[in-house]
């Protein structure tokens, strides 16, 4: 079961309570304080795990309590700090504040296995009263009480890590594109709106080269503000490095091949600007059963005049399949070498 938002309550321990104690030995009629300070509460943390890919254990189990740290006592003992609770994630989940439900806070954004990120801090132990003793109070009767840990409400979203995202509308291809192109085996069928989930495939090429593709769910117009299966994945794609448009150019959709183009494009725009600037190619899919020749050469011609790759496709029959996995490979390595060289870059200070 893909799940890729849930809201959770987190609660960090309480710190223990100091002590108030004063020694009571033979022959000591005065025995100083000594009682000890209370143990710290646990914290709570997330983790980004390389072996999870749905945040569904969460759904079932939406509260966690780190534990309290225990109370001091007599002889100058400190209480044992409570144990911290460290929370496995999958790699890219995004983790907000959602304790006001009118905003959302980013809290920190796991996107890299082993990130951790403290969200929840336990309370501080109090001081026992040997603490407060001086040179005018020998016997303090005085000890804090144990800090309240931080309680918070999260909510958590999971943003794919790939490398390319496979765009389309319902019934478009997308998923027999990655079933032929990567060992993924989505569910395939014909009827709009068959895949539900994203899937991720790994495409492994000659020279020991590989990316990861990622199917995501049918779009369409309106996506970006929650129509159909909307904006629940179209975050899917933020982090790609390669948009790939899976237009299905038969007359078998109905639609106008260069109007769907142009309304996948609109919907990328207004969900995140930033998407349309990336390396993009389109894959004209469904030539198998194409009639009229002048669908595609419609397409083509219009793509050449904003100089966008097209590549004629068949996913059923891999009819020009090998062509697209390659440009999709330049196109990802060149996207690729320009964020190393920007890493580099803004790691030397350079503007």
């Amino acid at each position: 079961m893909f799940v890729d938002e849930v809201d959770i309550r987190v609660s960090a321990g309480d710190g223990g309570r100091g002590c108030v104690s004063f020694r009571r030995e033979k022959y000591v009629p005065r025995g100083g304080p000594n009682g000890g300070d209370g143990g710290h509460g646990g914290s709570i943390y997330l983790a980004a795990s390389p072996h999870l890919n749905t945040l569904v254990n969460f759904r079932f189990h939406p509260d966690y309590r780190a534990e309290r740290g225990e109370h001091g006592q007599g002889s100058n003992r400190t209480g044992r700090n409570g144990r911290h609770l460290t929370l496995d994630v999958p790699a890219g989940t995004v983790v907000f504040d959602a304790s006001d439900p009118g905003s959302l806070q980013l809290v920190a954004d796991l996107t890299t296995p082993g990130d951790r990120a403290l969200v929840a801090r336990g309370g501080r132990g109090g001081r026992g009263n040997a603490r407060f003793a001086t040179s005018t109070n020998r016997a303090p009767r005085r000890a804090e009480p144990g800090g309240e840990g931080e309680s918070r409400r999260l909510r958590l979203q999971l943003k794919l890590l790939a490398d390319i995202g496979l765009v389309g509308f319902p019934n478009a291809g997308k998923s027999t594109l990655i079933s032929r192109i990567s060992s993924a085996r989505p569910k395939i069928a014909d009827y709009p709106f068959t895949t539900l989930t994203p899937h991720l495939g790994v495409v492994t090429l000659s020279d020991d080269r590989s990316f990861v593709v990622a199917d995501v769910p049918g779009l369409i117009e309106g996506a970006h503000i929650g129509h159909g299966l909307g904006h629940r994945f179209l975050r899917h794609i933020e982090r790609t490095k390669v948009v790939v448009y899976v237009i299905d150019v038969s007359e078998s959709s109905g639609r106008d091949p260069v109007e769907d183009f142009h309304t996948l494009r609109r919907e990328l725009e207004m969900f995140d600007a930033s998407l349309l600037s990336r390396p993009q190619l389109v894959a004209a899919n469904k030539i198998d059963v194409l009639a009229d020749r002048s669908r595609l050469d419609a397409l083509a011609a219009r793509l050449q005049t904003i100089s966008m790759p097209v590549h004629a496709i068949s996913a059923v029959a891999g009819t020009g399949v090998t062509p697209l996995v390659e440009a999709m490979w330049q196109q990802y390595s060149r996207a690729k070498r320009a964020a190393v060289g920007a890493a580099a870059a803004e790691e030397a200070g350079e503007p």
